[in-house]
């Protein structure tokens, strides 16, 4: 029941924010592997693959997306994508967690402050 409690706040958040749900499921995750921060990220991009892809599809519908900007972006992101996910395997979980935390706090003071 956790799990599928866990995946409805994380697509919910993923459709409203656009990217909120890898937020909850990275801490939820970690508190399933026991910690274990590499492994934690990396099932949390999986999870969010699918959830991106219904959302997505519900925007092009629903909304005017522009899609050669959306195209130049997504080859951007592809691309840091490899890059992230080699560099996932390289550093260590401390450095990680620390970088995550740094992101999450630069975000969240951007948007309370606006």
């Amino acid at each position: 029941m956790f799990l599928l409690i866990m995946g409805i706040m994380a697509g919910t958040l993923s459709g409203l924010l656009g990217s909120g749900g890898g937020i909850v499921a990275v801490f939820s995750l970690r508190k399933i592997l026991k910690g274990d921060v590499s492994r934690a990220h990396a099932t949390s991009i999986a999870i969010m693959l699918p959830i991106a892809i219904v959302s997505t599809i519900i925007y092009l519908i629903k909304y005017d997306v522009d899609i050669m900007l959306t195209t130049w972006i997504t080859l951007g992101g592809i691309a840091g994508g490899i890059i992230g996910a080699k560099l996932l395997v390289k550093l260590s979980s401390k450095w990680i967690h620390k970088l995550f935390g740094a992101i999450m706090i630069t975000a969240a003071i951007r948007m309370f402050f606006g």
